[in-house]
């Protein structure tokens, strides 16, 4: 029997609505859903692909245990068994910083992943936490906490009503969007056009978004930094700054001013490559749109100086007026986040409250940087991580020096990966458990909601039932929750019991709650849901901002209501929420915290500096994800290859052909890569694309093996950080390249 059902799409941040068609137990075709709210029936390809990846026959359908030094196959309650076994004699022996969690990138793309590790690591009380954050978003969220005191509240840009959109170090044409949620990202830009804006792009390749823009600057890789600051100084030189409404709510601007006085655009523009006129030119323009938002995204952050460039472009628009206001950089309110409360001094944000045990690093939001990882592993002493719960991530293809990283990895006493797939990490675990299909999970965007462009709320049910015997992706985490406390054999269940009772009991002793004063057992009796974990979305929908309460009839946002609306609920455009949105000490944001005036000094010593040298930069690809989506036949081949980028002026030089190889080295290995000539990356710069690298032994990835690409980080070892986020510079990496004869 054939049949339709709606499905979010899993596969990138832009959360779009799918209408899948359904032959029995198989999802044989995607298209968009039309009458989605966000989305409006955008596809690309990767949701059209939906179908190959949820049937992709290397998926794992049962849990992995090693026995007598192999992977082989075992029932449910044997790999939990084995979990505990294995685990809890490293935490008792060596206390619990001896386990590394390592959550991936995939985690806030699922409900299980949204919803279970932070229960994990409380329970756990590991300080050993790694995540995907540090090669890729964290600059953005240290920036945020030390503005803003809260490292969770990042403003985006408000796309469908700015009339400039400056874009930095992105890409989202290719990548859907990223810490800004905006489905049919190129139909944004085309209405921006449409209304008569103006869209500039900085970024050393002439990307697909770059292709669109009225101007793209091909701007030096890591100097991002320098170029914003000019722009600062510009502001302040010429008058051109305006505070707007939110003046009242900004603090130490005249430091802002000292500090922005030492980069004026004739000192960065010979690092930089953008002639000073213009960089005065990109501020003027800036400071006289009608309105104006500024996006940077990984080749921004992925930087040295990631965290001071992620503050800069928050800065240029707190100088233009464009904070916190339609048209600008805005704060998206999530129906599941916390409900609004009075404006006042909040605890701040605070780095480095402990570090790391071998090279120091101090943590940021909770994590260390996952470069640390494998120091952390094989180098001896005490307190050093003899076992890890690594939860979607394959860090040995995401991180620098995965080569050491894969050794350190097979050293461990103990392993678990919760992983649908063998792949090049998951391969050293000695317990795997795969989780089921898309298709047979619930899908509700926890993270991607705020950070959307529209507030809105979307959930979908599975669309197809669990083979018997065989848990949901929720209980599978919350199994793994109750085995690391020593207590396999007990019902799953009381994990999300144990969650909602504490959520509630918190809510009414709280004065600004609008269930203060209520009784938790007698809310708890009011919640719906299948599942415990639909009976804590409905908890969190209740509890939220549109929520609205507990009672016979609450007037809000429930579960009920958004199952009620299967292609989601309106909740209207982005509003001004400052200052209820702050906390810092002081109440108000904080333009010029120290730790952000020290990074200014360091990067006052680079304008001494002379550039040379080939630099390195990845690139993103429409038909991929980092390392997920290579095993899937209709996002492989074509122009998702594996090739270094290389200018033609470059390739010239150095002696390269169009389709032979190139050695790239960089101070982490050597790499040999075919060639692609073309005149999207500039002079001096080369691009090699992140995720490939699928050629290691004992792996179950028919398709990925067959093109394994070679993994760039291998290029990286890893030493050069942003110090602020810890966060590996994976953009702007010096490299030598030479023929391969």
């Amino acid at each position: 029997m054939t049949r339709t059902a709606l499905r979010i799409c899993p596969l990138c941040e832009a959360t779009c609505g799918l209408t899948l068609t359904v032959d029995g137990d198989r999802v044989t075709a995607a298209r968009g859903d039309r009458d989605d709210i966000f989305s409006r029936g955008f596809l690309c390809p990767k949701g059209a692909a939906f179908p190959e990846v949820d049937a992709d026959p290397d998926r794992l359908g049962r849990p992995l245990v090693r026995r007598d030094g192999q992977l082989t196959e075992a029932t449910w309650d044997e790999a939990f068994a084995a979990v505990q076994a294995g685990l809890r004699p490293v935490i008792e022996a060596h206390g619990p910083d001896s386990v590394a969690v390592v959550l991936g990138n995939p985690n806030v793309h699922t409900v299980a992943g949204a919803l279970y590790p932070p229960v994990l690591l409380a329970g756990l009380r590991s300080r050993s936490v790694f995540t995907a954050s540090t090669v890729d978003q964290m600059p953005k969220h240290v920036s945020s906490g030390l503005l803003y005191g809260d490292p969770l509240v990042i403003p985006v840009p408000d796309l469908d009503r700015t009339d400039h959109l400056l874009v930095i170090g992105a890409n989202p044409l290719d990548s859907n969007g990223s810490l800004c949620t905006a489905p049919d990202f190129p139909g944004r830009i085309r209405a921006l056009r449409r209304r008569g804006g103006r869209l500039t792009v900085v970024d050393p390749r002439r990307t697909r978004t770059a292709k669109l823009a009225d101007e793209h600057l091909a701007v030096r890789p890591g100097t991002d930094a320098l170029l914003l600051f000019a722009m600062v100084h510009v502001l302040f030189a010429e008058g051109l700054v305006d505070l707007g409404e939110r003046a009242e709510h900004l603090g130490r601007l005249d430091e802002v001013e000292r500090l922005a006085a030492d980069f004026p655009p004739e000192a960065v523009a010979p690092l930089c490559d953008i002639p000073a006129e213009r960089i005065r030119r990109l501020a003027r323009e800036l400071a006289a749109a009608e309105t104006a938002a500024v996006y940077g995204r990984i080749g921004s952050t992925t930087v040295e100086f990631g965290t001071l460039t992620s503050w800069l472009v928050d800065l240029l628009a707190v100088l233009t007026g464009n904070f916190d206001r339609p048209g600008g950089l805005m704060f998206p309110l999530s129906a599941t986040g916390p409900a609004p409360r009075p404006a006042g001094p909040g605890r701040g944000f605070a780095l480095g409250r402990w570090h790391s045990r071998v090279s120091g690093h101090p943590e940021a939001k909770s994590e260390l940087p996952i470069v640390a990882l494998a120091e952390e592993i094989d180098t001896p002493g005490e307190g050093r991580v003899r076992a890890a719960l690594v939860i979607a991530a394959n860090p040995v293809l995401s991180v620098p020096d995965g080569d050491r990283l894969d050794a350190a990895l097979a050293s461990l006493d103990f392993m678990v990966s919760v992983d649908p797939y063998l792949n090049e990490t998951s391969r050293h675990a000695d317990v795997v458990l795969p989780p089921p299909p898309p298709s047979r999970s619930p899908h509700f965007d926890y993270a991607f909601n705020a950070l959307a462009v529209r507030n809105q709320a979307r959930y979908t049910r599975p669309v197809l039932p669990l083979a018997d015997g065989r848990p949901d992706e929720c209980e599978i985490h919350a199994r793994l929750i109750l085995c690391a406390g020593g207590q396999d054999g007990a019902d799953p269940g009381l994990v999300d019991t144990m969650v909602i009772d504490a959520a509630l009991g918190k809510a009414v002793s709280d004065p600004h709650s609008p269930v203060y004063g209520r009784q938790p057992a007698a809310l708890a009796q009011e919640l719906t849901g299948l599942t415990g974990a639909e009976r804590r979305l409905d908890m969190m929908l209740r509890l939220g901002p549109y929520g609205e309460g507990f009672g016979a009839d609450p007037g809000g946002l429930t579960l009920d209501r958004l199952l009620a609306h299967p292609h989601g609920i309106d909740l209207g455009p982005l509003a001004p929420r400052v200052p209820g949105v702050l906390r810092t000490r002081s109440g108000a944001v904080e333009l010029c915290p120290g730790p952000i005036a020290a990074e200014a000094a360091r990067l006052r010593g680079r304008l001494t500096e002379s550039p040379d040298g080939v630099l390195l930069i990845g690139r993103r690809h429409l038909r991929s994800n980092n390392s997920w989506l290579h095993n899937v036949p209709a996002l492989t081949g074509g122009s998702n290859r594996c090739t270094v980028q290389v200018h033609p002026d470059d390739a010239a030089r150095l002696e390269l052909t169009d389709g032979g190889l190139a050695r790239l080295t960089g101070d982490g290995g050597a790499l040999e890569v075919p060639v692609e000539i073309t005149e999207a990356v500039r002079r001096g710069v080369v691009s090699l694309p992140h995720g490939w690298g699928h050629d290691r032994p004992g792996t179950r990835l028919a398709v990925a093996a067959a093109d394994p690409g070679v993994n760039v980080n291998q290029l990286n070892s890893g030493r050069l950080l942003d110090p602020l986020s810890g966060t590996a510079v994976l953009n702007g990496l010096p490299v030598v390249l030479t023929p391969v004869r």
